[in-house]
């Protein structure tokens, strides 16, 4: 990698896979500790000016877009500004701009899968101010890649999957959403993707714009929920047996969540070569990692 990598956000969940994932192909990121009060505007001009590296790959709030059960308002307004000054200043130095964003941008009123040409709507404050974060970058920053995920799951344990097996050793029953569908997409391979789409940049490939990345085969959350904790009883015999399905509906996060958030990756395989992955085929070592820290 002739590229000099700065990864902001290496100790959030998917810093460290592609921290792992880039040390197998000797890869390495200048990955700066942030600042008390995490990274602002002031602290990222100060660290961009000293370090001048080639790209920058924006995981600072990576727990608050993709994991957290709410974030609140001033704190997304905060987010926003800074990464507003960022594009700012990767425009400014020549950086390339690799900004993550999520499905949340679009409403869910849509049944077949979103392509990168459908319009945003978001529903929740965290959707809005990713698709303002979104055309930001976009207005400032041209040399950017903006990233879509689907349903990112990780080994944290405050993250959507640490919540969910809380509640499974918890409670008598649960209830998941049947009429709910996305992409799950394991951590570790959220960093391959990053990864592979540095390495064609490395290679001087102006393929600037915004890209949809999903694990292979879309689910329910009801199915996903039963493939999580199947996977779990090798770890834990305790788990709750009765998992009843539930309307989307009549589901507490159903007005800011989308019900039908499934992403069609094909731009992102006709561009990049990037071929989705079976969602499954990652469960066994994410639910390893999670109880192995535990």
């Amino acid at each position: 990698m002739r590229m000099r990598l700065m990864l902001l956000g290496g100790g959030s969940a998917l810093g460290q896979a592609l921290i792992r994932l880039g040390a197998e192909e000797d890869i390495g990121f200048l990955a700066p500790r942030p600042p008390e009060g995490g990274w602002d505007a002031a602290s990222l001009t100060e660290l961009l000016d000293e370090t001048r590296p080639d790209a920058l790959i924006n995981l600072a709030y990576y727990f608050d877009w993709f994991q957290a059960e709410s974030v609140a308002e001033s704190r997304l307004q905060t987010q926003e500004r800074a990464v507003e000054r960022l594009a700012e200043l990767c425009q400014h130095h020549s950086i390339v701009l690799l900004q993550p964003s999520s499905y949340r941008v679009f409403d869910g009123s849509r049944v077949t899968a979103y392509s990168e040409k459908e319009e945003p709507v978001p529903l929740g404050l965290r959707g809005q101010a990713l698709w303002r974060l979104e055309q930001s970058v976009r207005a400032i920053c041209p040399r950017h890649v903006l990233l879509r995920f689907g349903w990112l799951l990780d080994d944290s344990r405050e993250g959507l999957l640490g919540r969910f097996l809380l509640r499974a050793e918890r409670d008598d029953a649960l209830y998941l959403a049947d009429d709910r569908r996305g992409n799950p997409t394991p951590v570790d391979d959220a960093a391959r993707v990053i990864l592979a789409v540095l390495k064609q940049l490395d290679c001087e490939s102006p393929l600037w714009g915004t890209y949809h990345y999903g694990g292979h085969e879309a689910s329910t959350s009801l199915s996903l929920g039963q493939a999580v904790l199947s996977e779990a009883r090798h770890y834990r015999s305790n788990l709750v047996e009765d998992v009843a399905p539930q309307a989307h509906a009549a589901r507490p996060d159903a007005a800011d969540e989308p019900q039908h958030a499934v992403l069609a990756c094909k731009k992102i395989l006709h561009t990049f070569g990037i071929k989705p992955r079976a969602w499954r085929s990652g469960l066994p070592s994410l639910l390893d990692r999670y109880y192995r820290h535990g």
